[in-house]
This record gives structure tokens, C-alpha cells and sequence, in this order.
């Protein structure tokens, strides 16, 4: 239980971690910001894939891929639902919109971002736990090392946009703090109810892979591609590389 704990924690900081490190990137062109916002883009893509989507489709059964399609469907419609309440919850960002019409639809993209990578940190806490549960501990461990390692880079890119849509520092690393704490309750989810969790985790893989495909489509790579595109577009390719590679030697 003690190991559980730890790698819960573990995989849990490991976005704070990132979050520190993305407080350098403040102050930044909107050129720049953009790259970021592609790079970020890139790394969710490559995760949504990899990490979720393919995971949740390799179940072996002969309704897998059903289960998967109707998961990214339903993901996809949530988070097209909570875009149409998203922009009530400016008010938790602790920004004054009032005078800037502009900054509620800009806040409202940010918070849909962070929520995204919020709901996908769940099911891979899931994973990490389940893996606990069977008693399998080495491949738990790897798969914890894998998340953990792939949750600093997501960590470093949700910073940035919310420093750049107005909010502080303390509130900014608050919600940060609570996409990795998702993270640690879904690794404690998946070590008490395995069996439970066996059957849910491909649809919960599925699912939070097309929140992600949601925001990407939707929201981030339109948001990069108001002027000069050839730099996001490598920016993308680049954050899907990096996590590529990642998932190879950590698969």
C-alpha cells in the first residue's frame, strides 16, 4: 500500500513539477505563445493516440472497437457541453473581464484546455492503479514512470495560457495542482475496485482520449493559426515527436 501511495503522489506532483517550469515561460510573444499552444497541441495529440486511444482499442475482445468509438464520441460531447457552460466559469479564474469582451471567450478556451487534460489525467491514475491491484508491480511501475514522465511536459504547457489570459500565479499553480490531484484519486480508484475498473477502463481511455481530440480540433490548433503557420505546425509535429518517443522507450 505504501508503493501504491507513493506512486500516486509521484505521478500526481509530476504535473506540478511541470507546472514550475512552465512559470519561465511568462513572458512571451503572442508569436511564441502560439508555438507553445501547438507544441502543447502536439503532445496531447500524440497522448490521446497512444495513451488512451490505442490502449483502450487493444482489449482483445470483439466489441473493443465499438467501446472505443462510442468513448471518443461521448468525451468529444461533453466537452462540447461544457463549452457551451464554460464561459460561467470566468468567475473562478479571479480575472476582470469587465471592459474586455474579448477576454471571456479567451478565458473560456484556457479553462476548456486545463479541464481536458484534467479528465484524461483520471483514467491514466486508473491504469497506474490497476496495474497495483492485479499485483502486477513491475509493469505498474512502468506504466506510473511512463505517466509521470509524460505529465511534466502537460504540465509546463497548460501554464502559459492561463498566465497570458490574465490569471495569477497562485491561481494558476492551484490548477495545475488539481489536474494532478485527479490523477492521484484515479490511481487510488483503480488499486481498490481492479475489477470494477478492468471493465471501465476502456471506455474511460476512449473517453478521455476524445475530450482531447475535442479540444485539439476545436479549440488549439484554430487558436494557432491567425497568422504565421509554418512555425505551429512544426511546433505540433515537434510535441507529438516528444511524446512519441516517450511512449517507445517507456512503453
Amino acid at each position: 500500500m505504501n508503493i501504491v501511495f507513493l506512486t500516486a503522489l509521484g505521478v500526481g506532483s509530476s504535473t506540478v513539477i511541470g507546472a514550475l517550469i512552465g512559470f519561465a515561460f511568462k513572458k512571451i510573444s503572442h508569436k511564441f505563445s502560439d508555438i507553445i499552444l501547438s507544441f502543447a497541441a502536439g503532445v496531447m495529440l500524440c497522448a490521446a493516440v497512444f495513451g488512451l486511444i490505442m490502449p483502450s482499442l487493444n482489449q482483445n475482445t470483439s466489441y473493443s472497437v465499438y467501446v472505443t468509438i462510442i468513448g471518443i464520441f461521448l468525451g468529444a460531447l461533453l466537452l462540447n457541453l461544457l463549452d457551451k457552460t464554460v464561459p460561467h466559469l470566468h468567475r473562478l479564474s479571479g480575472v476582470d473581464i469587465e471592459g474586455h469582451p474579448g477576454q471571456n471567450e479567451k478565458l473560456s478556451k484556457v479553462l476548456l484546455f486545463v479541464m481536458a487534460i484534467a479528465i484524461h489525467n483520471f483514467p491514466e491514475g486508473i491504469a497506474a492503479g490497476v496495474g497495483f491491484g492485479t499485483g502486477n508491480t513491475k509493469e505498474a511501475l512502468t506504466i506510473a514512470g511512463g505517466i509521470a514522465l509524460q505529465n511534466i511536459p502537460e504540465g509546463m504547457v497548460i501554464i502559459s495560457p492561463m498566465l497570458l489570459a490574465g490569471m495569477s500565479k497562485k491561481r494558476t499553480l492551484f490548477a495545475a495542482l488539481l489536474t494532478g490531484v485527479v490523477e492521484v484519486i484515479g490511481t487510488f480508484v483503480g488499486y481498490f475496485a481492479v475489477s470494477i475498473s478492468n471493465a471501465v477502463l476502456p471506455f474511460a481511455l476512449a473517453f478521455a482520449g476524445g475530450t482531447m481530440l475535442y479540444v485539439i480540433s476545436d479549440e488549439m490548433i484554430p487558436e494557432t493559426h491567425h497568422e504565421e503557420t509554418r512555425g505551429v505546425t512544426y511546433a505540433l509535429l515537434a510535441g507529438f515527436a516528444l511524446m512519441l518517443i516517450m511512449d517507445f522507450y517507456l512503453g
